[in-house]
């Protein structure tokens, strides 16, 4: 009996890989945050140390691979992990590296929250198109749910980052590199009205409606993509997860603050 009330104490217990934003405005400490109110107990793999404030960033230093792979299955090996959450990843090597965790932990569901690379000025001696092409070609096929902007998408496509993958739109070619599932945050679905749009290996669809972020707010979908992790860890199916988690995260968009001279912070430490 004692065993049974410990065990059901623990609460589901959350691997984040992503870089330490200093500011609080997005990744490991926001996500840290995010997954405490969220009823989740996070554990980091440090990816890179950012030099950042709620304007910019300043300068990326990437962590090096072997130790990427020390930290997460240092964590792994000690508990058991029920979901992971991949944010920003800075070279090829520490996508590989993930890569093959994922593939070594495949029954563990895997979320990556893809967002814009940062300028290659900030990161010595890194190809930011190589990462991409990684990204897509070793660790999509290991996802089970990508979480991305529609606008980001569209300009990848625009890059040609799609040329030759024979997909009518840019998350039909994230599927077609492998990812189970596909959530799109501002997909069109009318003039003047966006939606989350789910999209899956079999052709299954859903919508949401979506409505647009204030301007200049950090990380609009770093919440969504923190509870949906938290859905699939409680064992949910993707379209349930992502149905309550746009439910439990439908009003932090509203519950911004402005603490710095750059753009707004979501106020995560509000449930």
């Amino acid at each position: 009996m004692i065993i049974n009330a410990v065990q059901a104490s623990i609460p589901p217990l959350v691997l984040i890989f992503g870089p330490f934003d200093p500011s609080g405005s997005s990744s490991l400490p926001a996500d840290a945050v995010t997954f405490a109110s969220l009823g989740c107990h996070a554990l980091s793999t440090l990816t890179a140390v950012l030099v950042q404030d709620t304007a910019s960033t300043e300068e990326v230093q990437p962590i090096a691979p072997e130790l990427i792979d020390d930290q997460a299955r240092c964590l792994l090996e000690d508990m058991t992990i029920q979901a992971i959450k991949v944010g920003p990843l800075y070279t090829t090597e520490s996508v590989s590296v993930l890569a093959q965790i994922a593939a070594d932990y495949s029954h563990v569901p895997l979320v990556l929250h893809l967002g814009r690379l940062p300028d290659e000025s900030l990161i010595a001696d890194v190809d930011t198109e190589d990462v991409q092409a990684a990204l897509f070609e070793l660790l999509m096929p290991q996802t089970d749910i990508v979480v991305a902007g529609h606008n980001l998408l569209e300009q990848w496509a625009s890059q040609g980052m799609f040329a030759g993958m024979g997909a009518r739109t840019p998350a039909q070619a994230l599927l077609h590199y492998g990812a189970n599932w596909v959530l799109t945050s501002g997909a069109p679905l009318r003039p003047g009205h966006g939606s989350y749009l789910l999209q899956g290996q079999e052709k299954q669809t859903a919508s949401w409606p979506w409505q647009a972020p204030p301007a200049r707010l950090i990380d609009a979908d770093g919440p969504l993509a923190c509870a949906i992790t938290t859905e699939l860890a409680r064992g949910n199916e993707v379209q349930t997860a992502v149905e309550s988690a746009l439910s439990a995260t439908a009003a932090l968009g509203s519950r911004s603050f402005q603490p710095g001279m750059g753009h707004r912070l979501i106020n995560r430490s509000t449930t």
